[in-house]
């Protein structure tokens, strides 16, 4: 399913080669930068330490012909807890008599686009790998949900909310001024790539 793509700047699927990290790549790693310093920060200092624990995974994306680092996904196992989402789905789930408190999701720790590469289609195909990711799980071990922790910026136009609900993230509550977890029903892309 593609997602919202639209004008002749933005880079393709094919110009781009993701890697899992690895120690190969510490590197690479100090070339990136982003005005999000602390995500910045988390790719060099933490990211290694909590994939090397098992605790998440983070995947490097290149642009192909130059080599660069341009963005970088880090994803982990979560939950959703049912009584704090959309209260119609959440009935949805009790008429089928799935009377869980908690459905498994994947989680966006972090994700992030190097600053020159901004409003290039990279934030949706980023999204777009997380949904594939998502939909392998859910028919390996089960997954409904897509999670994250939208930052938040006083700035309009950096505020990550806006691009996460353009994408059809839901908000999950209301937290703070920092951050708003959010979440997605991925059903209907499991539908989309089961028929591929």
């Amino acid at each position: 399913m593609n997602l919202f793509r639209k004008g002749e700047d933005k880079i393709k699927p094919e110009e781009l080669r993701i890697e899992k990290l690895s120690k190969v790549h510490a590197e690479i790693l100090k070339d990136f930068n982003s005005d999000e310093q602390d995500l910045v920060d988390f790719l060099i200092e933490d990211a290694f330490n909590q994939q090397d624990r098992r605790i998440s995974a983070t995947y490097l994306w290149f642009l192909r012909q130059t080599n660069e680092l341009i963005a970088y996904i880090t994803l982990t196992p979560d939950y959703v807890k049912l009584n704090n989402i959309n209260s119609e789905l959440s009935q949805k789930f009790k008429d089928k008599g799935i009377n869980f408190k908690s459905l498994p999701a994947l989680k966006i720790c972090r994700l992030c686009v190097k600053d020159k590469y901004l409003k290039k289609g990279l934030g949706t195909l980023l999204i777009q790998f997380s949904i594939n990711k998502a939909f392998i799980l859910s028919l390996d071990v089960g997954c409904r949900f897509i999670y994250l922790d939208a930052k938040r910026n006083s700035d309009p136009k950096k505020d990550a909310l806006h691009f996460y609900k353009k994408m059809g993230f839901e908000i999950y509550k209301n937290r703070n001024d920092r951050e708003t977890p959010m979440y997605m029903d991925i059903l209907p892309f499991i539908k989309t790539l089961a028929d591929r």
